[in-house]
């Protein structure tokens, strides 16, 4: 048997699951939001305990890799780095929108409808990405800013799902009969196991001691308004 430990913390949702091979044994997920680092750790040891098993059964671990939280992606891969260098196992990081993309398709595996997952950004903007059922992407990630325009090219030939955190608000600007809104896909844990598990079969790891997160755009630090 082989056991995945897979973290997604890209987003609000703080998420911990355990694979047995491609399987979900146990998912842990915390949805308030800004808890990443005060509760990732206690996350890990309560799903590891719940699937029956050790760390020291782990034979990977698997992290939601970006684009997303610039916050959330430091702690969630920071913690696996560090997870990787104790147990002396690989690491494997998968896109969080291809993960979002997947979480859907394990509930609907009977869709065959191109998936555009949607990560909230600021103001109409999101990060975003095509895929078609398989998961093959066909659009990469980017930043885009929402308009009546967007995917314009693309509706015009079939339909798509648009689903993840960042649809919400965009429902009222992509007006097109083949746009499909989705509600109640948020990141998890729970779609990053299948497509870890094929990584891991063909020995697809990340170099633990050089791999960053994929923030996709620079972080931008805000100042303080609060009077000292």
């Amino acid at each position: 048997m082989v056991f995945i430990l897979c973290i997604e913390t890209a987003t609000e949702v703080c998420s911990v699951a355990v694979f047995g091979k491609n399987e979900l044994l146990v998912i842990n997920e915390i949805k308030e939001g800004n808890m990443h680092a005060s509760a990732l750790t206690m996350l890990i040891e309560k799903t590891i305990n719940e699937a029956n098993i050790s760390l020291k059964q782990l034979n990977a671990i698997c992290v939601s890799k970006g684009p997303g939280s610039y916050t959330g992606l430091r702690v969630g891969v920071s913690t696996a780095k560090g997870l990787c260098y104790g147990l002396n196992i690989p690491l494997l990081s998968v896109n969080t929108l291809q993960g979002i993309a997947g979480f859907y398709m394990q509930q609907n595996p009977n869709n065959k409808i191109p998936l555009c997952p949607m990560i909230d950004a600021r103001r109409m903007e999101v990060y975003t990405a095509l895929f078609d059922f398989n998961l093959h992407e066909v659009m990469p990630t980017h930043a885009a800013v929402i308009d009546e325009k967007s995917f314009i090219d693309e509706l015009n030939q079939h339909p798509i799902l648009f689903l993840g955190n960042g649809a919400e608000k965009c429902k009222s600007t992509i007006i097109n009969p083949n746009a499909v809104f989705v509600d109640g896909v948020q990141c998890s844990a729970a779609g990053l196991g299948q497509l870890a598990y094929q990584q891991y079969l063909s020995g697809k790891f990340e170099d633990t001691a050089y791999f960053e997160p994929f923030y996709l755009k620079d972080f931008v630090g805000t100042v303080s308004k609060k009077k000292h």
